[in-house]
């Protein structure tokens, strides 16, 4: 009988190193996240209309929660979409 367990042998596959990701707002030194700075908020945007997760944006968990606050005050206010107008 052949041992198709393959446990303790080889090599783990899949654990490749991610690069650590640093968030703009802390180069930037942007403390408080403003819902009228739409310029900084589709940043964070995706063409969809998604919010960028916090381990692609390499955001803080404080500023990823004020920044997904931001953006859904500037889309009650009209100031972002909800959905892109792009489709497919």
């Amino acid at each position: 009988m052949q041992n198709r367990g393959r446990r303790g042998k080889g090599r783990r596959r899949g654990t490749k190193q991610r690069k650590k990701r640093i968030s703009r707002l802390s180069e930037n030194g942007i403390m408080f996240i403003d819902f009228r700075d739409t310029k900084l908020l589709v940043r964070y945007l995706t063409e969809q209309g998604k919010i960028v997760p916090r381990r692609t944006s390499g955001n803080t968990v404080q500023q990823q929660s004020q920044l997904a606050q931001a953006i859904k005050r500037a889309r009650h206010l009209a100031l972002l979409p909800f959905v892109s107008d792009i489709q497919r």
